[in-house]
């Protein structure tokens, strides 16, 4: 396999933080109030809980066929828009057979399923603008693919909370081994009551703003957005330098508390990028402010890197983003080397009241500077089942 570096040469975002590069960096660098996530009772009447919705008017997509038509393509969508022209470049350029597309995903188009169902009890048939094929877990890398125009391979990751971070590591793959010429990774989840419901019956869902790394801690705030990467072994602003991926299988949903797994993945993205920990800049954690992952998190960063790392949980502004949470928190990793002049950390909020059980850690705060621009950042995305993956980003 070639050694050859791949570069992150444009990226696309859609969250509670806003819609593109500009809008997103402006709140999240934000030490002010924190912004993204919000109050909101629409999927849940009566019940009133902080999520990470996406407020911006989205595409209806009644240009493309009912099968790839939803809100998580329509999220898609607004992400493309803004590299749109570069990856007309790139096709000019190689050719579309030569641009691929990996992205990551949780929910694809259950929301649509969601709504359709109470119709098709009443009526005996499903409603003429739905279409079973749009909850399939491909469906968003079929509609990237017809979006843009490209015919290289195509597909869709789904193993959680890691989803979109394993496309990116599977993009540089494809790249490394000189099988495409630029891949558009990334990935998209959209809020729905299938995760509401499923989160909360695990207990894990906080009505308030979630409280990662907190004694108080009580679980995540749920949201939805997109990240898309146009990535090419072509010079640009951020490099993926290295990756690691590994697998716990110690339970179906809680990880493995001594963080074997994380660690390991941690170490695995720092030798392919041939880094040591004091290296780091900044850590993306996980964050979830769940009672386990938190833990877990803490101890695999006590092991493996230095007291004294900026690190911070970007979940209370974005909610968690499931599937799309790696590629999304990979772009505010971006945001932090390729915009960011004034050398600033994405703040750490929180109520300040560290868990006397966890290992410490330098949790950045609200309008924090780094001394220097940053160099290297780490982003870890944990999930169910034990998979994980750590992408480490390198200032181009």
């Amino acid at each position: 396999m070639s050694t050859a570096s791949v570069f992150l040469n444009e990226l696309g975002i859609t969250c509670a933080l806003g819609e593109g590069r500009d809008a997103v960096a402006a709140a999240l660098f934000a030490s002010d109030a924190p912004a993204g996530a919000r109050t909101s009772e629409a999927l849940t009447p009566g019940r009133p809980l902080v999520l990470g919705t996406v407020n911006a008017p989205l595409s209806d997509l009644s240009d493309h066929p009912l099968q790839l038509r939803g809100r998580n393509n329509a999220l898609l969508r607004s992400a493309h828009a803004q590299i749109a022209p570069a990856v007309a470049a790139v096709i000019e350029r190689y050719g579309a057979d030569r641009v691929a597309v990996v992205l990551g995903t949780s929910t694809s188009g259950i929301g649509e399923s969601e709504q359709a169902l109470p119709f098709k009890h009443a009526h005996g048939a499903w409603p003429a603008e739905f279409h079973y094929a749009q909850q399939e877990i491909g469906t968003p890398a079929r509609f990237i693919a017809a979006e843009a125009g490209v015919h290289g391979p195509a597909w869709t990751i789904s193993t959680a909370c890691s989803s979109s971070a394993k496309a990116l590591a599977s993009g540089a793959r494809l790249l490394r081994a000189g099988i495409v010429d630029a891949v558009i990774a990334g990935g998209a989840d959209s809020l729905c009551r299938f995760t509401i419901d499923g989160f909360s019956a695990l207990e894990s869902v906080s009505a308030a703003r979630c409280n990662p790394f907190s004694r108080h801690r009580n679980g995540i705030n749920i949201g939805e957005g997109a990240a898309l990467f146009l990535m090419t072994r072509e010079p640009g602003p951020v490099r993926l330098a290295g990756w690691g991926e590994t697998a716990d299988a110690h339970h179906i949903s809680a990880p493995e508390p001594r963080g074997i797994g994380a660690i390991a993945a941690i170490q695995q993205a720092l030798a392919r990028a041939g880094l040591h920990a004091d290296d780091i800049d900044y850590v993306n954690l996980h964050g979830t402010a769940t009672p386990q992952n938190d833990a877990m998190e803490s101890r695999a960063l006590a092991a493996t890197m230095p007291a004294d790392t900026p690190v911070s949980s970007t979940k209370p502004l974005t909610g968690h983003t499931l599937g799309a949470a790696g590629a999304i928190e990979a772009g505010l990793s971006w945001l932090a080397l390729a915009n960011n002049p004034r050398h600033r950390l994405p703040p750490h909020w929180w109520d300040g009241e560290a868990d006397p059980e966890l290992p410490p850690l330098h949790f950045a705060a609200p309008g924090e500077h780094a001394a220097r621009p940053l160099r290297h950042v780490l982003s870890h995305s944990f999930a169910f089942g034990g998979s994980n993956a750590v992408l480490l980003l390198g200032a181009g």
